[in-house]
């Protein structure tokens, strides 16, 4: 296990705006826009209804939030302590059902709750932290034999650069500047791999692009920049 898989500037980076989580025309205005793609896309592949759902680096529970309110039993799971207070003080004020958060490092679950999930997800986090392999192999871990693992993320390409942080951070100012660190961003061939050393199967991917005229992002084919994928456990 890699029990220092942390980097403490990207926590303090996430918790100096916890309080912005749910404001939907603030920093995080991005992840509110595409929650409904990624939510829908997820439950199309692996109906949340009556499941128990894992959501790895949950930040103020976006999409756990989403997920619970789909019928799924929510467990979120950050190491930042404002964003994990935001998440839970949400879940109160708006009295979401069948979720609930801890502050414990994906890996430690993993020993603690091997094999307890039929779904684990684990979005714009793989390229925060300094061994993705690692949070990789513990969500492989912690989802049951044929259980689900979503994964989204940024490639790292000329076009991500452009796309992701020249635009994103300095141009549009989707984003604050600094939210991302191009050496960190993850080929899909290179996230791929360590899901099969994890022992997951890919059955899907999808992309996300964005239309800067429509303000819009829209699922694609186009995985060159922004990207999610699905893969499966293998049974027993």
């Amino acid at each position: 296990m890699n029990a220092a898989n942390v980097d403490q500037a990207e926590l303090a980076k996430f918790s100096s705006l916890a309080h912005r989580w749910w404001d939907i025309d603030g920093e995080f205005a991005p992840l509110h826009q595409i929650n409904p793609l990624r939510l829908d896309w997820i439950d199309g592949i692996r109906p949340l209804e009556g499941t128990r759902v894992l959501d790895v680096g949950c930040g103020g529970g976006i999409l756990a939030d989403a997920m619970a309110r789909k019928g799924a039993e929510v467990l979120g799971i950050d190491l930042a302590d404002k964003s994990l207070r935001v998440a839970q003080l949400h879940a109160l004020e708006s009295q979401t059902p069948r979720v609930a958060y801890r502050h414990v490092a994906a890996e430690a679950l993993a020993e603690e709750m091997p094999g307890q999930f039929d779904a684990v997800t684990c979005m714009e986090m793989l390229e925060h932290v300094p061994d993705p392999a690692s949070i990789v192999q513990a969500c492989a871990t912690l989802a049951k034999p044929g259980g689900w693992v979503f994964f989204s993320t940024i490639n790292r390409s000329p076009k991500s650069f452009l796309m992701a942080i020249v635009g994103a951070e300095y141009a549009l100012n989707l984003v604050p500047r600094g939210t991302h660190e191009y050496a960190r961003l993850i080929r899909p061939s290179e996230l791929a791999q360590f899901c099969r050393a994890a022992g997951l199967d890919l059955e899907h991917s999808r992309g996300l692009t964005y239309n800067p005229l429509s303000r819009r992002y829209r699922l694609s084919a186009d995985t060159g920049v922004n990207y999610m994928i699905a893969a499966r456990k293998a049974e027993r």
